[in-house]
């Protein structure tokens, strides 16, 4: 089975430029990152859930999560600025087509009940936002380790113009989308 990185350059650019008449192989779009995010509102409660979750984060990423912190208060949710409330981490290059090709042929096969993912999860720019409900569907996380079932946020961000393009781009290397 190719990984992402060889599919991309195997398979996404010669399709790419016959669909959309590029003239220049600089001129396909490309995926610059991969961000992955957990929200863990509960972490004003209980805070030793927040190094759980950094912890399986860097483990899922292979590559150290930070903590993000609140921006402003909000008082309905005992909540200040400056708490901590998640974690997130941002892979790009070797590290982002190798969690890539983890995702596409192991994580999401995983899901229970999976149909393929929606294709309406574009946000005008050419940028595709998934969400994942248990964490757990990743090999790196031990499932007698964990406390709690967490889910987490995956943006794909690539260089498309368009979302016709970006789904063409994540279409061709190998992204299951719901018929």
């Amino acid at each position: 089975m190719l990984n992402v990185a060889e599919r991309y350059e195997k398979e996404a650019i010669p399709k790419l430029i016959e669909e959309f008449g590029y003239k220049n192989r600089m001129q396909v779009p490309k995926i610059q990152k991969v961000v992955l995010n957990m929200g863990l509102g509960e972490a004003i409660q209980n805070p030793k859930i927040l190094d759980s979750a950094l912890e399986e984060l860097t483990q899922i990423a292979g590559q150290r999560a930070v903590i993000t912190r609140a921006r402003k208060s909000i008082a309905a949710f005992k909540l200040r600025a400056g708490m901590p409330i998640g974690c997130r981490v941002t892979l790009r290059g070797r590290r982002m087509y190798d969690f890539l090709t983890k995702l596409i042929a192991i994580a999401i096969p995983r899901i229970r009940d999976f149909r393929g993912i929606s294709k309406k999860a574009f946000d005008g720019r050419g940028n595709y936002s998934l969400g994942i409900k248990e964490h757990i569907i990743f090999p790196e996380v031990d499932y007698d380790k964990i406390d709690k079932i967490k889910g987490l946020n995956i943006t794909i961000v690539t260089s498309a113009k368009t979302d016709k393009e970006a789904f063409c781009l994540l279409d061709a290397i190998g992204m299951p989308f719901r018929k």
